[in-house]
């Protein structure tokens, strides 16, 4: 098996690996990092359960091969809190009762965290385009909706 080094940054921090050239982004983050928030779902971009932010935009990490994260920022769920505070976010998606499963939150707080940067105070048609590639199976997207709405607020008076 070819192997070639990588150097990337996750969620603040800089890591050095030599990896097989066929692992993919997500294969690396859980299995080479540890960092089982980014979940492995359909395998085909389909389901957006390992939704990670690749410098500020969402991509789907079982579609990008680890070594194209050489030189790139990636962002996942583990890098949203502040030590141990919850991002507005994360508190938004609790608050509005979006977490059912589970399953795709880890993703879909990603993906609402690109439409917040891009739309600070985002319409229901900018979040539900955002979150387009994000499959919930249990929320009925109403109250994740909503949570992005509550997140944008808080995230506007902190300022």
């Amino acid at each position: 098996m070819k192997h070639c080094m990588i150097t990337t940054k996750v969620n603040g921090k800089e890591y050095v690996r030599a990896i097989p050239v066929n692992m993919t982004l997500v294969e690396f983050l859980r299995d080479e990092l540890h960092l089982h928030g980014t979940k492995e779902g359909c395998d085909e971009g389909e389901c957006g359960a390992c939704t990670i932010l690749f410098d500020g935009h969402p991509f789907n990490a079982c579609l990008v091969l680890a070594a194209e994260a050489d030189g790139h920022d990636i962002l996942t769920i583990e890098g949203m809190a502040d030590d141990d505070r919850l991002h507005p976010i994360q508190e938004a998606f609790l608050e509005a009762g979006a977490v059912q499963c589970g399953y795709c939150t880890p993703g879909m707080v990603l993906s609402a965290k690109a439409v917040l940067d891009e739309f600070p105070n985002p319409t229901d048609a900018q979040i539900r385009t955002g979150i387009e590639g994000n499959i919930c199976r249990c929320t009925g997207y109403n109250r994740i909706v909503e949570a992005i709405h509550i997140a944008a607020e808080k995230i506007n008076a902190a300022g």
